[in-house]
């Protein structure tokens, strides 16, 4: 009986290892540590623009930055590019693109990974660093690659009739007042004195705190005029501490210019020029376009420039400028990436005052001529329907492409901004067209053994 058992169990333990011997694994099956190109889809959109960004041109004009001999080895040029492009397409900031990318096989693809890599691929604040060195021009080399992206048959209808309009890019600040200014004013100068171990006669920390208890329901009626004198006594402490922490700096000359700026919004009033609406962002401006829901933006003016065949040709970053003495600038722009000149720009009202600009004529919606046609009448008004156009490319720019707030600091931060999204809107572009043209390629008849790779 104990033998049967034996071989019994025997049978059994030799049958499971040749059923396990007998299974064997299909060729095709990609593990975690295959080839990129083999796990993914090659019919992706993200896939086919990876594979249509010339990369070389990135490297060719950015290795130059880079210290060849001394210092940690640098980060891939094509990773870091990789990650600003994935950013404003998905409206990523830098912190969530760095952990997308460590679980997103298509991402790590379009930066030039071979194999699926679990880690991140740098610190978020290494996107900083990388925006700093390359600068506007470079990310206007990035913008220049996806307009190429878009223009590979080398057509000129692009460049035909184009179409221009502005907008407010808002600068991450909030809503300011004399009171906030002042109140961040106070706790700035109370850090500064604690940081750096000054003297000080006296902190105002339970004055203060009634203040801001007077200052918390300034719209009711009642509290009106309780409001405005906590207003007024703010004013006054925050301009005493700004004096004694001036007196008791002695050497540390660091704070200069942020004591400077402290006064300067210390001494504004209602009607001042050239106001200081931000004490970390001071080249803000307060803009008007007249907008029923939204009377002030701060912020800076962009221009953008979009053909009629839905491609932003020209982004720039502008101040505060009237808009028809933008337009020679942003023409500028648009000739210097592609190398061609727009043969008709039309605008709105707001650019009254300019015919024609280095060869390109200036179009606004006007009283039609007595000796326009009929024809001619019709074709300008279809031309100024189209105009209406750019407007939603504005409105993807905001809410998909991050130019709905700007988080990048300073006049550089503005005009990389407005250039990171505008190239973000004309790779989405690219991706679309890849996408819809797949989607064809899908429904014809493979009679003779027709495959999408011959097409790509």
């Amino acid at each position: 009986m104990k033998t049967f058992d034996k071989s019994a169990s025997f049978l059994i333990f030799m049958a499971r290892n040749l059923q396990i011997f007998m299974i064997k694994k299909p060729h095709h099956t990609p593990s975690l540590f295959s080839s990129l190109s083999d796990m993914l889809n090659q019919s992706h959109p993200l896939y086919k623009l990876a594979d249509k960004i010339d990369w070389e041109k990135f490297d060719t004009a950015f290795r130059p930055l880079y210290c060849q001999h001394n210092g940690r080895p640098s980060k891939p040029i094509r990773l870091m590019c990789g990650l600003l492009i994935l950013k404003h397409l998905r409206n990523l900031s830098d912190e969530s693109v760095v952990e997308q990318w460590s679980e997103n096989a298509y991402y790590q693809y379009f930066c030039g990974m071979q194999e699926f890599a679990p880690g991140v691929p740098c610190a978020s604040s290494e996107l900083v660093h990388f925006r700093h060195r390359i600068g506007e021009k470079g990310i206007e080399l990035i913008f220049q690659e996806s307009i190429r992206v878009n223009n590979e048959g080398g057509d000129d209808e692009h460049h035909d009739v184009a179409f221009i309009d502005s907008t407010v890019q808002e600068k991450n600040i909030t809503y300011p007042t004399d009171a906030k200014l002042h109140k961040k004013i106070v706790r700035k100068v109370l850090d500064i004195v604690h940081k750096l171990d000054l003297p000080l006669r006296q902190s105002y920390t339970f004055v203060l705190k009634r203040i801001y208890r007077d200052q918390r329901f300034r719209n009711h009626p009642k509290n009106r005029q309780k409001a405005l004198r906590a207003d007024k006594k703010l004013r006054t402490i925050a301009g005493r501490l700004v004096r004694e922490l001036k007196r008791n700096l002695g050497e540390h000359l660091g704070y200069t210019e942020l004591i400077e700026r402290f006064e300067a919004i210390l001494a504004q009033r209602r009607h001042s020029g050239k106001k200081i609406y931000s004490i970390h962002e001071p080249q803000v401006q307060c803009i008007s376009k007249g907008k029923e829901h939204k009377k002030y933006e701060f912020g800076n003016k962009v221009s953008v420039i979009r053909s009629a065949t839905g491609i932003i040709l020209g982004a720039r970053s502008f101040r505060n400028e009237y808009d028809g003495h933008t337009i020679e600038a942003s023409l500028e722009q648009v000739e210097r990436l592609t190398h061609r000149k727009i043969k008709i720009l039309a605008g709105d009202r707001g650019y009254r005052g300019r015919k024609e600009v280095n060869g390109t004529r200036i179009l606004i919606p006007d009283t039609p001529k007595q000796s326009d046609s009929r024809h001619q009448r019709r074709k300008k008004h279809k031309l100024f329907c189209k105009r209406a156009g750019i407007e939603p490319t504005i409105g993807h720019l905001k809410s998909d492409h991050r130019l709905g707030r700007n988080f990048y600091k300073g006049l550089a931060g503005d005009a990389i901004n407005i250039l990171l999204a505008a190239a973000a809107y004309n790779f989405k572009r690219a991706m679309k067209a890849l996408w819809d043209f797949i989607k064809i390629i899908s429904q014809m008849p493979f009679a003779n053994g027709f495959s999408l790779k011959e097409v790509f």
